[in-house]
């Protein structure tokens, strides 16, 4: 456990590295993410997964993610997944991701291990997750097919803390999510993203449970405007919805 946090400490401090010569996007945004499991076996379960991701909180469009995978349980503490999703992402804020400005879509196939442990009532997760990502390259804004689909490689880390208020149901999390990209075609963004949550929920029963809060986002463009890198800084609210069979 001490490696795992050592590389956990490593990376998120790439996430605090300083960029010189950039230009700021600054948006308000919500995140709503719906996330069923169903249970097939002690071993094996399924994920669905939604997020609706909004610019101005709830106003209009900023992404929308489907995700769908296979669980399996390898210990209590220990489990991988793998599985398939597909993102669009809208043309929002003042800069936009890609050089013309059109929505475009994303499809991914991704590879997951989560290992968790506690100390005391304190609950820690790690989730170590790798993808495999085709991005629709438009060359007009009147194109109605993709020119081709660029693809990119990246690797997310993110830590988690969970700790229970009291003894009916309430707790507070936090988590920080980097992303790094690698490989061919990732431009200038091997560092992707950063995100950090800050939520309390509730647990109501072993099959439902709400959270809430707080995030912030820190993304780098793929591609320079003006010779200078581009990065949006993205805050907003986050409400997480669990269902499990």
């Amino acid at each position: 456990m001490k490696k795992i946090l050592t590389i956990t400490v490593l990376f998120l401090g790439l996430s605090s590295i300083g960029f010189a010569q950039r230009i700021s996007d600054h948006n308000t945004i919500g995140w709503y993410t719906t996330t069923i499991t169903p249970r097939f076996s002690d071993k094996w379960s399924g994920h669905f997964e939604y997020q609706w991701r909004r610019t101005h909180v709830i106003k209009n469009w900023q992404q929308s993610l489907l995700r769908v995978g296979a669980t399996y349980k390898i210990t209590k503490d220990v489990s991988v997944q793998a599985g398939y999703a597909w993102a669009r992402t809208f043309d929002y804020g003042e800069y936009f991701l890609s050089s013309v400005n059109k929505t475009f879509d994303e499809h991914r196939i991704y590879e997951q291990i989560v290992l968790n442990t506690a100390f005391g009532k304190l609950k820690y997760s790690t989730r170590f997750r790798l993808e495999q990502r085709w991005l629709a390259v438009y060359g007009s804004v009147e194109d109605t097919k993709p020119q081709r689909w660029n693809y990119l490689n990246r690797f997310r880390l993110m830590p988690r803390f969970d700790l229970p208020i009291g003894d009916k149901g309430f707790y507070v999390a936090a988590y920080d999510e980097i992303a790094l990209g690698f490989g061919k075609n990732i431009g200038q963004n091997v560092f992707d993203q950063n995100r950090v949550g800050l939520m309390a929920g509730y647990t109501f029963s072993p099959k439902f449970r709400l959270e809430g809060g707080y995030i912030n986002q820190t993304l780098q463009f793929g591609r320079q405007i003006d010779k200078q890198n581009v990065f949006q800084y993205n805050n907003g609210i986050i409400v997480n919805t669990y269902i499990n069979f």
